[in-house]
């Protein structure tokens, strides 16, 4: 991991103990935070939440993420822009797969704690 990687990922930590982190081939970093609380409207009250720090982090921003495969809104619907039993890259590991991303992303001020807000940012909006 590179240095940038290593310092935010324990800021990750403080907020969500159970983080875990596993090197890829291609240099990229899978990070998975164990079970993250979701508001009422979703199929279960929390989910394991996984994405990948790209090899060229902090200058390549994170890009989508993952939740538990079988997790779904309320009444059994796919959230929008989310497709189920989507492989993670350099994985055999299938999940829900969230097309999300920042529209901006400056590797001087963004962090992985920064998209980790707007990961339950997205999970805060129940479509």
């Amino acid at each position: 991991m590179g240095a940038a990687a290593d310092v935010q990922i324990e800021d990750l930590r403080r907020r969500w103990p159970d983080v875990r982190t596993q090197g890829l081939p291609s240099g990229a970093i899978l990070v998975t935070i164990g079970l993250v609380s979701l508001p009422a409207g979703w199929s279960k009250a929390a989910t394991s939440i996984r994405f990948l720090v790209p090899a060229g982090y902090p200058f390549a921003a994170p890009d989508c993420f993952w939740a538990d495969n079988d997790l779904l809104l309320e009444g059994g619907r796919v959230p929008c822009n989310a497709g189920n039993n989507n492989v993670i890259p350099e994985t055999a590991d299938p999940g829900l797969w969230f097309s999300w991303h920042v529209q901006a992303w400056n590797p001087n001020r963004d962090t992985l704690s920064s998209w980790m807000n707007t990961i339950a940012d997205r999970l805060r909006r129940l479509k």
